[in-house]
């Protein structure tokens, strides 16, 4: 894909953007396991087009400054192609609309690649409906674990969970939450957290390292 097929007037501002735009890297697969940190929305847009999004919690912040008591929305989001890839994101503006877009925007930049796969002792090798293995991720006071299941079996979760699992592409899998999760954010962001940290686990040691001297030079 040559950079004569973008229509939208983007220009590149990175080395994985000019990378994409002169067709060098054609999936999201190979932009993150470039190495290449990923700075900008616009590089998911063309590789991942059409993501699904789900608002998982809008709340209300007001803070007092010398002028008086301000207020802004905070949105929590998460995007995916329902195929594997996943982001999340929580931002604020004074306006929900505008939260919301923030926050999709910068779940983009926080995109994985998921961990799929047939990891139960009841399934057969090669399926790609759960995880290879099971996942665990923290935020706040709040742990989630995702543990592969047969095929068949669904979606153990809360709905929360349930609805990141769905945009990630993860059909079965047993779940477990433990601290106070009837706060939404950090029930999301654990879930999250756990699928990042099983994504991470089998990242190229390579592509690691390529990641830690780039964030440094770039």
């Amino acid at each position: 894909m040559s950079s004569n097929d973008y229509g939208d007037g983007w220009e590149p501002r990175t080395r994985l953007g000019r990378k994409v735009q002169d067709g060098d890297v054609t999936s999201m697969k190979e932009a993150l396991e470039s190495g290449l940190p990923l700075k900008e929305a616009e590089i998911v847009d063309q590789l991942l087009p059409g993501l699904d999004d789900e608002v998982l919690d809008i709340n209300m912040v007001q803070r007092m400054t010398d002028s008086g008591r301000r207020v802004k929305f905070r949105c929590v989001v998460a995007i995916g192609n329902r195929d594997g890839y996943l982001g999340y994101a929580e931002a604020r503006d004074d306006q929900v609309g505008s939260a919301i877009q923030k926050a999709i925007d910068v779940a983009k930049l926080n995109i994985v690649e998921v961990d799929r796969g047939s990891g139960s002792w009841e399934d057969r090798a090669g399926g790609v409906n759960s995880l290879t293995r099971k996942a665990t991720g923290k935020a706040g006071s709040v742990t989630v674990e995702i543990i592969p299941a047969p095929q068949g079996l669904g979606l153990a979760a809360a709905p929360t969970v349930r609805n990141i699992l769905e945009l990630a592409g993860v059909q079965d899998a047993w779940t477990k939450s433990t601290g106070n999760t009837r706060t939404t954010v950090n029930l999301a962001k654990a879930t999250y957290n756990a699928l990042r940290n099983a994504s991470q686990s089998r990242t190229p040691q390579r592509a690691r390292r390529k990641q830690r001297e780039t964030e440094v030079t770039e």
